[in-house]
């Protein structure tokens, strides 16, 4: 399939290339004047080409800042492959979150759609090249980007990939603000220190003068999901300098696609009068789909020169969001269904339904009913008192975003030096509403706060460059610096109730009157789990703050040896406070064989040290098996929970990065880059597997209460190695066709990720499927563009191969047994410009309303035709696919700017 697609594409690009070249000759102009600089209608135009977009008409002058000391290279002349993303590719995507721009964009970027994933909702993980979000360095203006106060610890394949990182929430970043996005695809720990393993999203900031305001509006076919977006930037600029400032908001609304849970669609048949009060009606009791959520981002930068070599700069970001998600219907009472199969299976009602709180105690000083027991009688409490129909819990998280940066730079002839402090803070906050905590029986709250997460990092960063002339084909580049990085990151307490056991955390003793002041023993009640119904809080004894401090520096190499010939070497020492030291090295090169023919490789070294947050992580939250709730916990290493199941300390992450590629310019206008790459990377940090509670190991280790007999405890460790291979292919193609400008690329992405090695105790068969076959290994993006005086048209194809979903659908042995197929989807857009400073524009993204493969019946997975979903109404894989399960997507936007 993959094979006859890129076949096909080829082709076309190649016919509409000669009828191009053919047209240009019958205007008699050269090819290289039928490539101007002249931008879209519909984009701002201070913005680059892009590698892998078909934004902008532009002249081969991008520079490249990203992954390299010197300041006269290209994208045709890097050593590194690096891809330029235009401001035009980022602004006119549809989605309001940076993860969704550029999974559409970068073909090795993926990221789930998280339905129902406790607070990884509201925090995506992406991955790059099938490595997770704290293995790619991300920064703006070349300074590194806080991570999010929040570590992926839910399972499943939701966080698939990222499970156990503690990346950067790039979601934060207004994309009006940006000017270019530059991705270095190759590993450069040596150059920017822990996390480059994958690559480095380098975020540069608007420095344009005047004024850009945006309006977005739209809706999924199915109608809902609306979605809007306000956007402004303005800027000023002139000999002292320049100030540029841009504000976002976004709301998105909900969707659904899933289906009621049998019980709930039992319920409202069974009970009529009180279906209205199922949870969401008339909706399904349990949402499968995207969350609500809403927001406020923006972004500050500017810079005052000081003298004419040197000046003061400023930048800084600010974002908000809340988000409301739907959690696992509870239902009230038990019924059956048959599935596909024609067996009957039973739909439980949850435990605390079940139970009955007996409210009497015991009267003082008797005999025979002792003090703490209960007197079986008349006075109850049952939770169907509370929630009739059952309840769904709503999940609520609160983002906020606080980053900014000083710096002094200038150059003294060939001398330069960069001298910055950054300051940051991402803080989540997570509440419930909607629940309850089963332990306290009556006197339940139904909303809880469950604390804060905090993540604090301060960055002092000193860089310095020489240009010295030593007679080379080019100056020797000389680059030296050295940085301190601290982080903290902190937990704080909830609600009592958040996290508490209440009264009915054990069994109640009950005992029955049979005669005045006479007592017998009648029996125990259930034991009721303790913590909110959904997410436990964060108690005192796991709240605190967690420190790492790290001291770096860096010397790098880079010239042109000859003409032809371009080498780079670069060497990085850190000191962590907690683990010790790290010496990782990088060199590349890159040999001209023509203009028109280049080769270019790497090989370098690189680390990921584990975050204070991956060491001191602990939460507890409720999860479903088949329907059945349990608790899982998640422990620090240095807790008696995780030592008592074998944890150790975490150690760094190291890797071996191997590049070689080509770049080929075979017209003017035409350039075509092919990289190959292999990651080693060793002590891959990760959750185990779940650890099963017993009777015996609450009886050792009491401090497993919160998670109880039958529960699951998993922590953090370096449990396997894994080797990834691939290729990336991108070309661009800009040309005119008699008055029409023409752009086209295509980029695509070949990406393999093997397990090598693990233990066996801590990662399972299921975890290690995921990890090789969750992302597509093969992803097509192709752009067409054509724009003619004030009328533009934009066409992207994009081809997502077959994955699978072990943790979620695997089989009882770990063996996935659904294999959900390759996809393509295509997005459109129209837009016209009138009033020279006024465009509007139409589109639609997934304009087939393509969807993965509906979930099939299976050992593990049954369906039942009474809703058409599953036991809690899945109707497609949970994490969406790579990409979504959404479907269709149209919207209309307009641009105002001078």
């Amino acid at each position: 399939m993959i094979r006859h697609m890129t076949s096909t594409v080829a082709l076309a690009f190649s016919l509409v290339a000669a009828q191009a070249a053919q047209a240009a000759q019958g205007e008699g102009i050269t090819t290289s004047e039928a490539v101007p600089s002249a931008p879209q209608a519909d984009v701002p135009q201070d913005t680059s080409a892009s590698a892998g977009t078909a934004a902008t008409v532009q002249p081969e002058t991008d520079i490249v800042v990203l992954g390299t000391r010197r300041t006269d290279r290209t994208l045709t002349n890097s050593p590194s492959p690096v891809d330029v993303i235009s401001a035009a590719e980022l602004t006119t995507q549809p989605a309001t979150n940076m993860v969704d721009q550029l999974k559409n964009i970068v073909p090795s970027f993926y990221a789930g759609q998280n339905t129902i994933s406790d607070a990884s909702t509201f925090v995506r993980s992406p991955s790059l090249r099938g490595l997770a979000g704290d293995q790619v360095l991300v920064m703006l203006n070349g300074k590194r980007y806080n991570r999010s106060a929040l570590v992926q610890v839910y399972g499943g394949s939701d966080t698939g990939l990222g499970r156990g990182a503690q990346g950067p929430d790039i979601s934060a970043i207004p994309s009006l603000a940006i000017g270019s996005l530059q991705v270095l695809r190759e590993g450069a720990t040596a150059q920017y220190g822990s996390d480059a393993i994958a690559g480095v999203l380098n975020y540069g900031l608007r420095e344009n003068q005047g004024l850009e305001l945006v309006g977005r509006a739209g809706q999924f076919y199915a109608g809902d999901g609306e979605s809007y977006q306000i956007a402004g930037n303005a800027g000023v600029k002139g000999d002292w300098g320049f100030i540029n400032v841009t504000g976002e908001y976004t709301d998105d609304g909900q969707t659904s696609r899933g289906r009621t849970r049998p019980s709930a669609a039992n319920f409202a048949q069974n009970f009529p009068d009180l279906a209205s009060q199922l949870p969401n009606y008339p909706l399904p009791a349990q949402i499968w789909g995207s969350s609500p959520i809403h927001g406020f981002k923006a972004v500050y930068n500017s810079a005052i020169n000081v003298t004419e070599t040197s000046k003061l700069y400023v930048f800084a970001n600010y974002a908000e969001s809340k988000g409301n998600q739907s959690f696992n219907y509870r239902a009230s009472v038990s019924s059956t269904a048959t599935d596909t199969t024609g067996v009957v299976r039973n739909q439980g009602a949850n435990g605390a339904f079940n139970n009955t709180f007996f409210l009497t105690p015991c009267p003082a000083s008797s005999a025979t009913c002792p003090t703490g027991g209960f007197v079986r009688d008349g006075n109850t409490f049952r939770f169907a008192n509370l929630y009739p129909a059952g309840f769904t819990p709503r999940f609520v998280g609160e983002t906020q975003q606080v980053y900014g940066v000083l710096g002094y730079k200038g150059t003294a002839g060939a001398f330069s030096y960069d001298v910055s402090g950054t300051l940051a803070r991402n803080k989540l906050s997570l509440s419930m509403y909607s629940s309850a905590n089963f332990s306290f029986g009556p006197d339940t709250q139904t909303s809880f706060d469950f604390g804060e997460l905090i993540q604090k990092e301060t960055n002092f960063n000193a860089d310095f460059t020489y240009a010295a002339d030593l007679g080379l084909a080019a100056p020797l580049t000389i680059s030296a610096g050295a940085e301190y990085r601290e982080e903290t990151y902190a937990q704080t307490a909830g609600d009592l109730q958040s996290y508490a056991a209440g009264p009915y955390a054990v069994a109640q003793q009950l005992y029955t009157q049979t005669a005045p002041g006479v007592y017998s023993f009648s029996g125990t009640t259930a034991a009721q789990g303790v913590g909110a119904s959904g997410y436990a809080g964060t108690s005192p004894e796991t709240a605190g703050r967690f420190n790492q401090k790290a001291y770096g520096a860096y010397v790098g190499l880079e010239t042109d040896l000859t003409e032809a010939l371009t080498v780079g070497a670069a060497g990085r020492y850190e000191h962590y406070n907690t683990f010790g030291d790290a010496w990782v090295g990088k060199v590349n090169a890159l040999y001209k064989f023509a203009e028109a023919f280049k080769i270019r490789g790497s090989v370098g070294t690189g680390f990921h040290a584990p975050s204070p947050g991956q060491s001191n992580v602990s939460i507890v939250t409720t999860s479903f098996n088949n329907g059945v709730a349990f608790q899982s916990g998640t422990y620090p290493t240095n807790t008696a929970v995780a030592q008592y199941y074998g944890a150790t300390p975490l150690t760094p992450e190291k890797s071996t990065n191997y590049g070689l590629g080509f770049i080929l310019e075979p017209v003017s206008g035409m350039t075509i880059t092919v990289d190959g790459y292999q990651i080693n990377l060793r002590n891959r940090i990760g959750l185990t597997s779940p650890f099963i509670v017993s009777a015996a190991d609450l009886a050792a280790q009491p401090a497993l209460l919160p998670v109880g007999v039958d529960g699951q405890v998993q922590y953090f460790t370096n449990g396997f190695r894994t080797r990834t291979r691939g290729i990336d292919v991108v070309g661009t193609w800009r040309t005119q066709l008699s008055e029409a400008l023409l752009n086209f690329s295509i980029a695509y992405n070949y990406n393999e990720t093997k397990v090598t090695d693990y233990d066996e105790r801590v990662v399972s068969t299921a975890q290690l499927i995921d990890a090789e076959n969750l992302a597509p290994k093969h992803r097509v993006v192709f752009n067409g563009n054509w724009s003619l005086g004030n009328l533009s048209f934009n066409v992207r194809e994009n081809y997502y191969s077959s994955f699978t979903s072990a943790q979620d659908y695997g089989q009882t042995d770990g063996v996935a047994n659904q294999v959900f197929g390759g996809k393509f989807t295509t997005d459109l857009e129209l837009s016209y410009t009138f009033a020279e400073h006024v465009t509007l524009s139409v589109g639609a993204q997934n304009f087939t309303d393509e969807h993965p493969d509906r979930l099939a019946p299976t050992s593990t997975v049954q369906i039942y035709p009474l809703t058409g979903g599953t036991s809690d109404g899945q109707v497609y894989p949970r994490n969406g696919g790579p990409f979504g399960f959404n479907g269709g997507f149209y919207y209309t936007r307009l641009r105002v700017k001078y």
